[in-house]
């Protein structure tokens, strides 16, 4: 019979995240062993507690032969801890996963430098201009991205690695022959295309619970990676669950600070605050790090000259702040007349002085 059938069998049995994973194997390192122990009725590892036994015990590993032709019918490759490509990285972890399912190259799951890229699903346009250049910078220094293939950053991340033409690798909190959300599917052919691997301790016939499925695969995302930035959390975030792992692991943490008035960069700012976090304005604070070199160093750009500004457009600049104001408000600050005070908006505008926001609001710079 095929091992790695055994191996499915106890990773079934086990469940994603099982937390002495490591232990057990240590114990016993062949599944097959395992198995022909439990069928002779000889005592196991105390690390298998009773329900495990009985799930153990349930199981038959000759019934998930149908799953295995299933994956390679789908193009999926098992992964299992005795497989010379399974992420050596992951091997240290107590919960290491006991089966992964792949779908691209696995050959960008070893033997490369690793950053893990999260945060939140609805970023502000502040949140999806940094990660994306942060993104950008590292993958083009060589770095590869590790991330969950989720809306919002995730996928920002995952877009400037594919944009880079630098592997990156999407752990799923889904079976591998689904992709959630749908949307992202695009993305996720260019992944496999562009040599990235999408992995997922969840099979194509997977039937069992989804709570908690995703919290479990940030643990993978926390432990491929040598270090995880935060781009965008609210403080209530289940980035800050990738977060948890990753100092679990004593990964080192990075976040991108942000401002003191936006909800989704609390999250953020509290780590930093925590000094859970060092902080992370540039690509070049974690490559330093990570004793990596930028792609293609270059000097800062000469900065066009500044433009003059009338009057009126001085004062409405003064009046304004990193809190969006209306006209009204700007109107009532400056004593100007409304049609002045629209006039100087639009000229901050075209000056790059100013940055209008939705409801017609404006804030100072951009």
């Amino acid at each position: 019979m095929d091992t790695a059938l055994y191996w499915m069998w106890l990773a079934d049995a086990l469940g994603s995240g099982f937390r002495h994973a490591r232990d057990l194997l240590r114990r016993c390192p062949d599944p097959r062993a395992l198995y022909e122990r439990l069928q002779a009725g000889e005592p196991l590892p105390d690390v298998l507690h009773a329900s495990a036994l009985d799930r153990l015990k349930a199981g038959d590993p000759a019934l998930l032969a149908p799953r295995l032709a299933a994956c390679s019918r789908l193009g999926v490759q098992v992964l299992t801890p005795q497989d010379i490509d399974y992420p050596d990285r992951l091997r240290t972890l107590p919960d290491m996963p006991l089966a992964l399912y792949v779908t691209g190259s696995v050959a960008c799951l070893n033997g490369g430098r690793y950053v893990g890229m999260v945060g939140t699903r609805r970023p502000t346009a502040y949140g999806q201009q940094a990660c994306r250049d942060l993104s950008l910078a590292l993958a083009k220094a060589g770095a590869v991205l590790v991330s969950g293939l989720a809306d919002g950053l995730d996928a920002q991340a995952h877009r400037a690695a594919v944009e880079a033409g630098t592997p990156t690798v999407a752990f799923l909190g889904t079976a591998i022959h689904k992709t959630f959300p749908a949307a992202n599917a695009p993305l996720r052919r260019d992944i496999e295309a562009g040599g990235g691997a999408v992995l997922s301790e969840y099979p194509p016939d997977y039937r069992g619970k989804t709570t908690g499925t995703f919290l479990a695969r940030n643990r993978l995302i926390a432990g491929l990676s040598e270090a995880v930035c935060v781009t965008e959390a609210r403080r209530r975030s289940g980035t800050l669950n990738t977060v948890n792992h990753a100092r679990r692991y004593g990964r080192l943490v990075y976040s991108v600070p942000g401002s003191i008035y936006s909800p989704t960069s609390q999250g953020t700012n509290d780590l930093l605050c925590q000094g859970k976090a060092r902080p992370l304005c540039e690509a070049g604070d974690l490559l330093r790090a990570l004793d990596m070199q930028p792609a293609d160093p270059t000097p800062p750009a000469e900065q066009p000259p500044a433009v003059p500004l009338s009057p009126e457009a001085a004062a409405v600049l003064a009046a304004l702040g990193p809190v969006p104001a209306t006209p009204d408000a700007v109107a009532a600050a400056t004593g100007l007349p409304m049609p002045r005070v629209l006039a100087a908006l639009m000229e901050l505008e075209f000056a790059g002085a100013a940055t209008a926001h939705p409801g017609h609001a404006y804030t100072a710079g951009r």
